[in-house]
């Protein structure tokens, strides 16, 4: 969230990002609601001093007649406090849910637009293959190899539903394996994290209230996450680190759970768009320096970038346009990898940077060196999601014999360095 003070100061600022992030959001009416809610808590603290006053002189009345004068201006100013400290309830909550509503302010650097159509190339790595061959999807590369079954899938865990089989099981668990060793040798702590959060988690991550359709609830009111970047920043709620220790790096790995609301009709084949997976997330905590936050947003969106080269996917990095950036992302870029079957990139990695607005939420401070104490800021990038990577990486590794090839980067973890046609 924002501080209110800079929505105070700067509301032209907010009303210009809710209107680059095409988020329908009134300043006027949030800092309305603050004035409201400050003059609440003046008269109600003026009210309490007067009570206070009231006390002592029933205390020290001379008689009863006085003493029944003062208890009955008591009772009023009861009545009175009561209702206002109503309102004040009423206005707080009010006030706490639209604070909870405020975007974030986009870098200067990211462009305009509506959605991830205008979302703007940077750079690309890798040849895109050039088949002799009919290309064949990842669905049928799955069904013909025996990799993934997703009618027994469904049966089981309903739509969108599946099994991953066979080598197409051992590639995802060599591409763990691979992407760890990677973060672990760049310092980054690894850490298997919760899947079952409570509310506060998400809501400090800015996941909730806005996006609440999107999570998964349980009967007791937890909530399972759609990444590990919520539990990892919740692993340092409420604390105050010492700024010595920032960076601090993360590898969050962890099971992951999505409703895909809203994108019913989209990506319905495959394992694109599933709602249950297993990815690797960078978290990242750094001090309340946007140079240093700008560094490290690059620095991650490297790693992921070097994941993919030894996986050997043609990918490329767009930046993502102020409309596809979330309520609280200051700067995103997506990795889209290629995908033969059709014909376009399709995104597997996002990295993003917020500043402070996740970590105030979740009060995350640090001591200085002089001794003050400021909010961090925070990071997060997608290490690796599987099995999504797995459609790039069947299609792109494909050979005419129907076989799938293995990088060299999996091979060590791996007993094989191609995934044959299993014979009839």
């Amino acid at each position: 969230m924002l501080d209110i003070k800079f929505i105070k100061e700067n509301p032209g600022q907010v009303k210009e990002a809710a209107r680059k992030k095409h988020i329908d959001f009134d300043v006027d009416h949030l800092l309305a609601v603050y004035e409201k809610r400050k003059k609440l808590i003046q008269s109600i603290e003026n009210l309490s001093k007067v009570k206070n006053q009231a006390n002592k002189e029933i205390q020290n009345a001379k008689d009863d007649e006085q003493r029944k004068l003062v208890i009955a201006q008591m009772r009023e100013l009861d009545r009175n406090s009561d209702a206002e400290e109503k309102e004040f309830k009423e206005i707080d909550n009010e006030y706490q849910r639209l604070m909870l509503l405020v975007p974030n302010i986009p870098d200067e650097s990211v462009p305009e637009g509506k959605c991830d159509a205008d979302n703007t190339e940077i750079r690309k790595w890798g040849k895109i293959p050039d088949f002799k061959f009919e290309v064949k999807n990842h669905v049928q590369i799955a069904k013909d190899l025996d990799l993934i079954d997703f009618e027994r899938g469904s049966k089981v865990a309903g739509f969108r539903g599946y099994f991953l089989k066979n080598e197409a099981m051992l590639i995802c668990m060599a591409i763990w394996n691979y992407a760890t060793e990677v973060f672990v040798k760049k310092g980054f702590v690894p850490m298997a994290a919760p899947s079952l959060v409570n509310e506060e988690a998400l809501i400090g991550t800015g996941y909730l209230p806005q996006a609440k359709d999107e999570v998964y609830c349980t009967h007791d009111g937890m909530y399972l996450v759609g990444t590990s970047e919520v539990p990892v920043m919740g692993y340092h709620s409420n604390e105050i680190l010492k700024e010595e220790d920032l960076p601090l790096k993360y590898m969050g790995f962890s099971p992951c759970f999505r409703t895909e609301i809203g994108s019913y009709g989209k990506d319905t084949q495959g394992v694109f768009r599933v709602h249950e997976f297993t990815k690797i997330e960078q978290v990242v905590l750094c001090r309340n320096d946007k140079e240093e936050s700008i560094r490290l947003h690059e620095e991650l969106t490297k790693n992921a970038e070097e994941i993919l080269q030894g996986l050997e996917l043609p990918y490329h990095v767009v930046v993502n346009c102020a409309g596809d950036l979330g309520l609280g992302q200051v700067k995103k870029y997506d990795i889209e990898c290629w995908v033969p079957s059709q014909n376009k990139y399709r995104e597997t990695h996002s990295s993003s940077y917020f500043f402070d607005f996740q970590t105030r939420r979740l009060n995350i401070r640090y001591k200085t060196k002089d001794n003050e104490t400021e909010f961090a800021y925070s990071l997060n990038n997608t290490g690796i999601a599987t099995p999504r990577v797995l459609m790039p990486f069947l299609e792109n590794h494909q050979q005419a014999n129907g076989s799938v090839k293995i990088p060299k980067a999996l091979r060590k973890y791996l007993n094989f360095k191609e995934i044959k046609p299993k014979r009839q």
